[in-house]
C-alpha cells in the first residue's frame, strides 16, 4: 500500500508539473515555451523575465496553494462531520471569510496589497464566527453533531452572508464594488509573491495539524461513541480540526475570492485512489486540490476570448459532481 500511495503521489506532481507547464506558456501576454527553460535560469530578455517571475509563477504558485488549501479544509470538515457534501464553500465558510473581507475593505479607505498580510486574519475571524454560529446552531445537547443538521444549516448561513454581501455592495463607491465583485466571482486577484507569503505559513501549519491528528480524524468520523470508546477527547479534537479547517480555508478565501467544489471533489478523489485514511488521503487531496484549481484557472484564462473567473470554471467542474454525490446518496 505503503508503494501504491507512492506512485499516487508522484504521478499527482507529474499532472501538476505538466498542468504548469502549459500555464506558464499561455495567456495575453506572449511566452513562447521554447524561451521558459532560458528565462528560468537567467538568459531571458527583461520582457521575458517580467512575464515569467511577475505575472505567471505567482500566479500558478498562489492557485496551487489555494487549492491544497481548499482541499485540506474539506477532509477535515468530512472527518469532523461525518458527511461527504461537507465543504467550506457549501458551509458558508468561504462566505463568511469573504464577508469579513468585505466589510474590513470597505470601512478602511486602504488599498488591498497595503494590508496583505492582515488579509487571512481578518477572513479567519469572519469564517471562525460563521462556523461557530452554524455549530451553535446545529449541535444538540442530547444526539450531538448531527452531519444533515450542518450542513442544512452552513447552506442557511452562506445564503444569509451572500444576501450581506449584497447590501454592503450597495453601500460601497464603484472601485470598492468592482473589487468585491471580482471576489465574489472567483476570480483570483491576489496574484503576486507578497501573497504567497502570506497564505503560506497558514497552509503549512494547517497541514501539519491535520496529518498529526489524521488517525483521530479516522476515530471522529466512525462517530462519537466509537471516538469516545477509545479515549479520544471528542470536544478538544472537534474544535481543534475544526478551527483548523476554517483557518486554512479562510487564507486561501482571502486571495482567491469565493472559489467553490473544490474541497468537495478533492478529499472524495484522494479517498477513491488511497483509501479512506486521513493520514494517506490529506496529502492526495492537497494534490488533487492544487491541480483542480489550477487546471481551472488555466481554462478560464486560456478557452474564451473574455477570461472567466476559476470560480466559475470550478462550478461548471464541480456542480455536476455535487449532484452526482445527491444521486448516490439517494437525495433524489
Amino acid at each position: 500500500m505503503r508503494i501504491r500511495i507512492t506512485i499516487v503521489l508522484g504521478l499527482l506532481l507529474l499532472l501538476i508539473a505538466a498542468t504548469a507547464a502549459i500555464a506558464l506558456g499561455t495567456g495575453e501576454a506572449p511566452l513562447p515555451y521554447e524561451r521558459i527553460v532560458p528565462t528560468l535560469f537567467g538568459y531571458g530578455s527583461m520582457q521575458e523575465e517580467f512575464i515569467l517571475f511577475s505575472l505567471r509563477l505567482p500566479r500558478i504558485v498562489i492557485t496551487l496553494l489555494a487549492g491544497m488549501a481548499l482541499a485540506l479544509s474539506g477532509a477535515m470538515l468530512q472527518g469532523i462531520t461525518r458527511n461527504e457534501l461537507a465543504d467550506p464553500g457549501i458551509l458558508g465558510i468561504n462566505a463568511g471569510a469573504g464577508a469579513g473581507v468585505a466589510i474590513f475593505f470597505l470601512f478602511f479607505p486602504i488599498e488591498a496589497g497595503t494590508f496583505l498580510y492582515a488579509l487571512p486574519l481578518v477572513a479567519f475571524v469572519g469564517a471562525l464566527l460563521t462556523a461557530a454560529a452554524i455549530y451553535a446552531v446545529s449541535y444538540n445537547q442530547t444526539t450531538g453533531l448531527q452531519p444533515v443538521s450542518f450542513i442544512l444549516t452552513g447552506v442557511g448561513f452562506s445564503m444569509a452572508l451572500s444576501g450581506l454581501m449584497i447590501v454592503i455592495i450597495s453601500a460601497a463607491d464603484r472601485t470598492k464594488v468592482d473589487f468585491i465583485a471580482r471576489w465574489l466571482y472567483g476570480n483570483i486577484w491576489g496574484d503576486d509573491w507578497p501573497f504567497i507569503w502570506a497564505m503560506l505559513p497558514w497552509l503549512v501549519i494547517g497541514a501539519l495539524i491535520g496529518l498529526y491528528r489524521a488517525k483521530r480524524l479516522n476515530l471522529l468520523h466512525l462517530g462519537d461513541p466509537v471516538a469516545i470508546g477509545v479515549g479520544v477527547h471528542v470536544r478538544r479534537e472537534r474544535l481543534v480540526l475544526m478551527t483548523t479547517a476554517v483557518a486554512v480555508a479562510a487564507a486561501a478565501v482571502a486571495v482567491t475570492g469565493g472559489i467553490p467544489f473544490i474541497g468537495l471533489m478533492a478529499p472524495h478523489i484522494a479517498k477513491m485512489i488511497v483509501g479512506p485514511r486521513h493520514e494517506r488521503a490529506i496529502p492526495a487531496a492537497m494534490l488533487i486540490g492544487g491541480w483542480l484549481l489550477l487546471a481551472a484557472d488555466t481554462i478560464g484564462r486560456n478557452v474564451l476570448a473574455e477570461p472567466l473567473p476559476a470560480g466559475v470554471v470550478a462550478s461548471i467542474i464541480g456542480a455536476p459532481y455535487f449532484i452526482y454525490l445527491l444521486w448516490k446518496r439517494g437525495t433524489f
